[in-house]
């Protein structure tokens, strides 16, 4: 269970777990095939992306490939896998492309906004997240979230991603919080929920991607879940 009359502070991943990662992406994508008249099937197109972009992004966390590596490797391979004929340069275009527009599609979970408004009335709200630093503020403006939080910590500006204790430990003492009255909310076992839990923090798991099920952490389904706990 989560302590609540201890808890003074909740720091949220953003992708995944407020942000519709997987919509907004969705309707990037299609906006680029469009813009550049490529033939290619969405569906088809994110049934293979989306596992794909998850595996770069954990080597992207292991720091085992670069910012680059993981924005072109993980278009690369997805055209390699659809045996899509496309040069490097016009993969170049599509991920600065996708960077750029990506942060305009606004889409957050269903009851993201409720839930955060109900939060903010009795505890300081803050973000922590290993995406890139403009594209989060961006994307926290944009669809309507920024009101909400006191801190945003990325791992770009930290140095450190999740679940490294480094970037728990600084958003713990910039925000002068005690990580016994703090919570953690995000979609991902390993970089949210076990980084957290190795620091000390509370932790929810918000299981947006069906990871397997695990007693380390209470699980929801639904940001409107996570609001019923708190009520």
């Amino acid at each position: 269970m989560i302590p609540k009359e201890q808890l003074t502070d909740i720091f949220f991943d953003l992708d995944h777990t407020l942000w519709d990662f997987e919509k907004n992406s969705a309707l990037t994508f299609d906006f680029i095939f469009k813009e550049l008249n490529l033939s290619i099937d969405l569906k088809d197109f994110l049934n293979h992306y989306n596992p794909i972009n998850h595996y770069y992004w954990k080597l992207y966390r292991e720091n085992k490939i670069s910012q680059e590596e993981l924005r072109f490797n993980r278009l690369a391979k997805t055209f390699e896998t659809l045996k899509f004929d496309i040069a490097h340069p016009q993969i170049n275009q599509i991920a600065a492309l996708y960077i750029e527009k990506l942060s305009t599609f606004t889409h957050v979970f269903e009851g993201a906004h409720e839930l955060l408004q109900n939060l903010s009335k009795d505890y300081s709200l803050h973000i922590i997240t290993n995406g890139f630093e403009s594209a989060q503020h961006y994307k926290l403006a944009n669809s309507g979230l920024q009101p909400y939080f006191e801190f945003t910590f990325t791992a770009e500006k930290v140095g450190f991603k999740k679940p490294h204790p480094k970037i728990f430990e600084t958003a713990i003492q910039a925000t002068q919080a005690r990580v016994e009255h703090s919570l953690m909310v995000g979609d991902s076992l390993e970089a949210d929920i076990e980084g957290a839990l190795q620091c000390g923090m509370h932790a929810v798991h918000f299981n947006s991607h069906n990871e397997s099920e695990h007693d380390k952490c209470p699980i929801v389904y639904s940001l409107n879940e996570l609001n019923q706990m708190f009520n």
